[in-house]
């Protein structure tokens, strides 16, 4: 083989020490662990990195919430966990069937604030993020039953929409709900419904929410593991 008209001889490769390295010719790095000094300077960066990445996720894409009753069942237990999506409704209208976390629509008055260290409020916010601490504000979790324009009405232990029987297979078949008169949805609100109808606090109570008030919509339970499951 030639290199610029020259022979090259090819030799074993030996690893070159610092103070044998040819003139031009970096010599091989030599890993060094980082002393303890230096890692405890990095950690606060990384948790700044790692807040900073939980409030994008948190804010933008996605939050896991705890189940906080039973008003779900069965589909949905108590202190199960589930991940909410916040980009499904940028993409597209929620939809009848849809289990949607929204806040409550007559809250409590605010408690008084903690006072928490930075350090306390970046991990609270790592926790809500993924679900390991309970978000501090009050959210409810329902399944959409009417959309806007539509007429709702409970009667014979059903649900009838624009005066047509609303098929509901994620209910139980001994599920009886109660009675209410029909509702007519404004525009920009929406009907929902716990499918423990005889345990939920939901529309039939408060009446439309607005879909302003919606965080996102449930799309996978992740806790227990032996349940986890696309809603």
């Amino acid at each position: 083989m030639l290199y610029r008209g020259r022979p090259l001889t090819l030799t074993a490769w030996e690893p070159v020490l610092e103070d044998e390295a040819p003139p031009g010719l970096p010599p091989f790095a030599v890993h060094q662990p980082a002393s303890p000094a230096r890692a405890l300077k990095e950690l606060p960066i990384l948790i700044v990195i790692a807040a900073v990445i939980a409030f994008v996720v948190r804010t933008f894409i996605a939050q896991a919430f705890y189940i906080p009753s039973g008003s779900m069942l069965p589909q949905l237990q108590l202190l199960d966990r589930v991940v909410v999506s916040k980009l499904s409704y940028h993409l597209h209208d929620p939809r009848r069937g849809d289990i949607v976390v929204f806040d409550n629509p007559h809250p409590a008055p605010p408690a008084p604030a903690k006072h928490d260290s930075p350090v306390g409020r970046v991990a609270r916010n790592i926790g809500e993020a993924v679900g390991v601490v309970q978000p501090s504000t009050d959210e409810f979790i329902k399944r959409v039953i009417g959309l806007p324009g539509e007429t709702v009405e409970g009667r014979e232990g059903h649900v009838y929409v624009n005066g047509r029987l609303l098929q509901e297979p994620y209910l139980k078949p001994d599920v009886n709900t109660s009675s209410f008169t029909p509702v007519t949805i404004p525009d920009g609100q929406l009907w929902v419904m716990g499918d423990n109808r005889t345990n939920s606090g939901d529309s039939r109570v408060f009446g439309p929410i607005r879909e302003s008030t919606i965080v996102g919509r449930a799309i996978v339970r992740v806790w227990p593991v032996s349940t986890a499951s696309f809603l």
